[in-house]
């Protein structure tokens, strides 16, 4: 097999715009969101001239399609607060089956670790604590008996 000396061509970076698609994403939302509010408020000030302009027999026609919209929205509500009962029972079983063995996992870690720290601390730096402590006496103890010169 032969090598060639040959650089490695790279293609050419695309230029970058200065705007991203997401930035663009935003401002549509944003722009069609303004743009439903100012329609939404439109229709508003147009009902409530009409409900002024208007003889009994229209106003009652409104009335009923208002009691109607607000029939359909409390629909939309109890179907809204049905789902958040549902999500929390998830939730709740996640906690139950999930998170809680978990925890006891955990707990029973620290008691294992716990343990561990008093059967070192028992057996292995309590002796040496000691042992450091009597050396300590032995060395003062000589040297009382052998008094070392001072330089």
């Amino acid at each position: 097999m032969e090598q060639s000396n040959s650089p490695i061509k790279v293609p050419p970076e695309k230029e970058k715009t200065t705007f991203d698609s997401g930035n663009q994403g935003n401002k549509r939302n944003l722009v069609l969101l303004i743009l439903a509010i100012i329609v939404l408020l439109g229709l508003i000030v147009f009902s409530v001239v009409l409900l002024f302009r208007a003889d009994l027999e229209t106003t009652s026609r409104i009335r009923d399609i208002f009691i109607i919209f607000m029939a359909l929205q409390s629909l939309v509500m109890g179907i809204a607060i049905i789902i958040l009962i549902i999500q929390l029972a998830t939730l709740i079983n996640v906690f139950k089956n999930e998170i809680k063995p978990i925890l006891e996992t955990t707990n029973e870690t620290l008691r294992n670790l716990r343990g561990t720290t008093s059967f070192i601390s028992n057996n292995l730096v309590e002796p040496v604590i000691k042992m450091n402590e009597y050396s300590a006496g032995f060395k003062k103890f000589m040297d009382i008996l052998i008094p070392r010169r001072k330089k």
